[in-house]
Formats: structure tokens, C-alpha cells, sequence
């Protein structure tokens, strides 16, 4: 903004006149050979102005400058190779400025001014190859010579409601007067009255003629128009197909050469990726085998733990049932019990032996006496008793 400042206010509208005057030679030089050869639009009167106004791609106008920079140069009698897409753009600039340089034109600027793509520089720099194309080709432009202006006269147009009036007086005039052509006609009536009837006659001679849709003539007449505006519409829409179809054969084989300069440079690294999808492929092999194996030992480690709950479970019964000392002194209380009754049951057998004993001694000794006495009877009776 600095620079502009010091040049003065004019220098954008500077910038601008060149860029219009730079169209005209381009159209001159029939430079849309060259735009359809590259299946491009014709730019526009401040295309290669920069301007906060104009929406610009930085890209797409770099690529043109150097386009028509490369064919401008070869219209002027240097041969140019036409740049690429993928060309280094300093190398591009470089090459352009060397040719400028060879047609004696000074360059006192950096490059990286036409790396934009637009601006002042670009615009010099298009309009002065222009020039040496034309002067190649012995294209001169002339000043103007413009014709003096005759001021024409102007046609006053009737209106047709008094066009009417006219011819409707004309044929109501009365038969007697026009026997007699030498003199003057004159009217005897009133001209309101005359106006007044005109108007009142005048929506009754009106003929309508009521079409029947149903008539046959009037389908064959829509037929014929909507053939007629078929085959317009066809042949604008063919021109504009075909010329869709070469920009799409165009861009395929843009996108082709494209494709086949990318696979030529990504080789390597489609290889690589290959060979990484194969390792990828194998790594999934082996993470499916070995989580089917995780699989089999979860569910194993899953019962075991299940069983391992159940005997933890157990042993912390049987311990709080060991930590429990109420049954032991259950056990011994039954002891103890167990041995008073042990001492009651062998008193009670104690007296019952010795009751036994006693009724033993004393069946015993009844049974010695009995036998005592029977001993004795015996012998008192002799034998012969």
C-alpha cells in the first residue's frame, strides 16, 4: 500500500487500463484458439487486476498468466515450451522473464511479484509480450474516426383507436358526396355525437373467433409449434452437449495423465502400502487366533474362579463354625452330664447286683436246705415202705 501511495492515487486505475487495452490485443491475436485448446473461459476485463472486489483464485490465475505468457512469446517468434501444472512456478517466472529480457524490455522488479498471479507487474508484463506478438503479426491499432451525428427526424405514430375513427369515417361517408370529387367534403354532423356513436359501434365489430379444443386443427397446430420449439431447443442443447462432451474428454484425459504422472511418482509407497496391508492381514490372522485362545481360557479361568468362591465360601463356614466355642462347651456340658448319669446308672447296677446276689445266696440256700431235707426223708422210709 506504501508503494501506491507514492505513485500516486491513479496507479490502480493505471493498472486497470492496461489490463482493458491488454484484452483488445489478446482478442486481436484470437487468443480463444488457445483458451479452447485448454478448455478455458475468456477472462474478463479486470481478470489479471487485483482488485478487493473480484473474487480471485491465486492458483487458477497463475496458471493462466503463464499459459498466455508461454503462447505469447511463441506468437512473437521465440520458440516457448507451454508450462505444466506441476512445473515449479520460480522456474516458470524465471523462464518468462529471460524471454522478456531477450526482447530488450528492462525488468526491474523481483520475480515473486508474478507468483501472485496478478497485479501491476503481471499485467506489464502480458501487455508487452502483446505487443511483440503484434508487431510479429503487423497488427497495428489506429485512432478512432468517428462520423458527424445527423439529427433525424422523429415519425409521429398514430394511435390506432384514431386509425380506426379515420377508416370507420371514411366508409360512413354518404353515397352523394362521393359523386362529387372536385369539391370539398364537408360533415354535417356533430363531431361528439360522431365520437360517441364510433365508440358505442365499435366493440360490436369486433370479430372473436372461439377455438374448439377438441378440433383437430388446432392439436395439429400445437403439434407443429411444439415441434418447431423441440428441434430449437435441440439443436441449442446439442451444441452445448457436445461441447460438454469435449470438455469432459478433455478432463479425462487431464485426469488420466495425472493419474499415471501420480502412480509413476507413489510407487514405492503403493508397495509399502501393499506389503502393509499384507503384514495388517496376517497381525489380524494371528489377534483372531490368539483371541479365540483368550476366549477359551476366560470361560476356563471363570469356573475355576467359580469354584474357587464355592471353597473359599466352605472354608469361611468351617472356620467361623471352629471359632465358635459355644458347641464345645455344649459337648462338654453334655459330658459332663453324660458321666453323672454314667455314675447314677452303675449305682443303680451296683444295688441291682447286689439285690441279684442276695436272691441268688438266698435261692441257694434255700435250695441246700431242701436238699438237706429231702436226704433225710429218704432213708426213714426204708425199703419196704
Amino acid at each position: 500500500m506504501a508503494e501506491e501511495d507514492e505513485r500516486g492515487p491513479g496507479a490502480a486505475h493505471r493498472m486497470v487500463s492496461v489490463m482493458e487495452g491488454l484484452l483488445e490485443k489478446l482478442d486481436a491475436l484470437n487468443y480463444e484458439e488457445l483458451l479452447d485448446k485448454h478448455n478455458m473461459k475468456k477472462v474478463c476485463r479486470h481478470y489479471f487486476a487485483s482488485s478487493s472486489h473480484l473474487s480471485s483464485n491465486p492458483g487458477e490465475q497463475f496458471y493462466m498468466f503463464t499459459i498466455i505468457a508461454a503462447w505469447l512469446i511463441n506468437a512473437a517468434g521465440r520458440p516457448f515450451t507451454e508450462p505444466q501444472e506441476h512445473d515449479e512456478p520460480n522456474a516458470i517466472v524465471s523462464n518468462i522473464l529471460a524471454e522478456l529480457r531477450a526482447f530488450g524490455i528492462k525488468v526491474d522488479f523481483p520475480p515473486s511479484k508474478l507468483k501472485t498471479g496478478s497485479g501491476e507487474h503481471v499485467c506489464l508484463v502480458l501487455d508487452r509480450l502483446a505487443d511483440e506478438a503484434l508487431k510479429r503479426r503487423n497488427i497495428s491499432f489506429k485512432r478512432a474516426n468517428y462520423p458527424s451525428e445527423n439529427l433525424e427526424e422523429e415519425l409521429v405514430l398514430e394511435d390506432d383507436t384514431q386509425d380506426a375513427l379515420g377508416t370507420a369515417e371514411e366508409e360512413m361517408i354518404e353515397p352523394e358526396l362521393s359523386s362529387k370529387p372536385d369539391e370539398i367534403l364537408e360533415a354535417t354532423v356533430d363531431a361528439a355525437e360522431w365520437n360517441l356513436e364510433v365508440e358505442r359501434v365499435i366493440p360490436h365489430l369486433k370479430a372473436t373467433v372461439r377455438t374448439d379444443n377438441k378440433d383437430w386443427r388446432v392439436h395439429l397446430e400445437q403439434m407443429h409449434q411444439y415441434q418447431e420449439k423441440n428441434e430449437a431447443l435441440l439443436k441449442e442443447s446439442k451444441s452445448y452437449m457436445d461441447k460438454l462432451q469435449e470438455d469432459i474428454r478433455k478432463t479425462q484425459e487431464k485426469v488420466g495423465s495425472r493419474e499415471k504422472y501420480i502412480n509413476n511418482q507413489l510407487e514405492h509407497l503403493v508397495e509399502e502400502y501393499r506389503s502393509a496391508q499384507a503384514k495388517l492381514s496376517e497381525a489380524k490372522d494371528r489377534y483372531q487366533q490368539a483371541s479365540g485362545g483368550v476366549t477359551e481360557r476366560s470361560r476356563v479361568l471363570a469356573e475355576i474362579s467359580e469354584e474357587l468362591e464355592k471353597v473359599k465360601q466352605e472354608m469361611e463356614e468351617k472356620g467361623s463354625r471352629m471359632s465358635d466355642a459355644a458347641p464345645v462347651v455344649k459337648i462338654k456340658q453334655s459330658l459332663t452330664k453324660l458321666k453323672q448319669e454314667i455314675v447314677q446308672i452303675d449305682v443303680r447296677i451296683g444295688v441291682v447286683e447286689h439285690t441279684l446276689l442276695q436272691a441268688k445266696l438266698k435261692e441257694k440256700s434255700n435250695m441246700t436246705r431242701d436238699m438237706h431235707a429231702t436226704n433225710i426223708q429218704e432213708p426213714t422210709a426204708g425199703p419196704f415202705a
